[in-house]
């Protein structure tokens, strides 16, 4: 398995990234504020427009580092990544795949029902940490039941609608998960752009952050992040990562959204809200969320396939190495991530 090294945030919109050297240098207004040799780091992330010089992208090309640029508002802008590398024939035989109608439902049937389980897993730990909620344990009920019809759907225009149902019912009850500051957090179902409360504003940072280790994690193994088997190719849209995400969103997102809030490591100071424009963290926020980010990729788990301890941080490499298993027929199945 490999090494989790660290990814640099860079939080501050005026921030600039050049290089000294083997050095990434972080600098605002023209005066140096950080550095760190390229080593130490697997990807950078930046908040804001004032970019990167062409050396600092090719130093970071030379050491397969990536290099993101999100909005501050946490928006994907673009990825810079050095020459694609992998198995060329582990590529042709995803693109076969790809074209492969009953192959690809197959898969997006596997990845939707693990979605929608972890989903009615994080909905029973509640009711087991917490009592009897009617509501959440209707909504735990439904989820197994869209999970069952997942595998009945016969194309997968139908499978989409009823992933869709089963995470509306999911966000239906979502402020029950709040055990700590419901009542300053409120949520009233999901909404993206603009995100139009608090906890919306943290989920689909997240959901970005993910998306980037994702595809980088396919790119590891040798896979195209680009052509995927459920969501449609779409220029410059990583399909097979968005594919990826959607069974370690819950696991991955939601609940480090929900222990944010309940471990008050979070508070409304920490958002800036704009009317019609949405809400966004603040630059303390993002920090914090950042930190927090972090430390938990930093955690130990046990694969529940792999029965092998690796670090949260490491969940997107292992779901890749797995997929990329299943394309060569090495094995069976793929194995979608469950959550107890």
């Amino acid at each position: 398995m490999r090494k989790l090294l660290n990814t640099l945030y860079i939080t501050t919109p005026e921030s600039y990234l050049s290089k000294d050297g083997q050095n990434v240098v972080v600098s605002v207004r023209q005066r140096e504020v950080f550095r760190i040799p390229i080593i130490n780091i697997e990807g950078i992330v930046t908040f804001g427009y004032m970019g990167a010089s062409p050396g600092l992208m090719k130093l970071c090309s030379d050491n397969n580092v990536s290099l993101t640029f999100l909005s501050p508002h946490g928006r994907f802008i673009s990825r810079i990544q050095g020459k694609t590398k992998g198995n060329v024939l582990l590529r042709k035989r995803q693109y076969q795949l790809a074209d492969d109608a009953e192959w690809s439902l197959h898969l997006a049937q596997i990845i939707i029902s693990g979605k929608i389980q972890n989903y009615r897993n994080i909905l029973r730990r509640y009711l087991r940490d917490y009592g009897f909620n009617v509501d959440v344990k209707n909504a735990a009920q439904l989820l197994d039941t869209y999970k069952r019809e997942i595998f009945r759907c016969q194309n997968k225009d139908i499978l989409i609608g009823v992933e869709g149902m089963a995470a509306n019912r999911y966000f239906d009850v979502f402020p029950h998960l709040l055990t700590q500051q419901r009542d300053v957090f409120p949520f009233s179902g999901r909404s993206r752009r603009p995100p139009k409360d608090a906890i919306n504003a943290m989920l689909s940072l997240a959901y970005t952050l993910l998306t980037n280790d994702v595809t980088a994690a396919l790119e590891t193994v040798g896979l195209d992040p680009y052509v995927g088997f459920l969501h449609t190719l779409r220029p410059g849209r990583t399909s097979l990562a968005l594919d990826l995400v959607e069974e370690l969103r819950a696991y991955m997102g939601d609940r480090f959204v929900l222990s944010l809030i309940n471990r008050r490591q979070v508070s409304p100071k920490d958002f800036i809200f704009q009317g019609d424009k949405g809400v966004q963290l603040t630059e303390n926020g993002r920090r914090t969320f950042l930190s927090a980010w972090q430390t938990r990729k930093k955690d130990t788990i046990v694969h529940p396939f792999l029965n092998e301890k690796i670090s949260v941080g490491l969940v997107p490499y292992a779901q890749a190495m797995l997929l990329a298993r299943y394309i060569r027929n090495d094995i069976d199945d793929y194995p979608v991530y469950l959550i107890k």
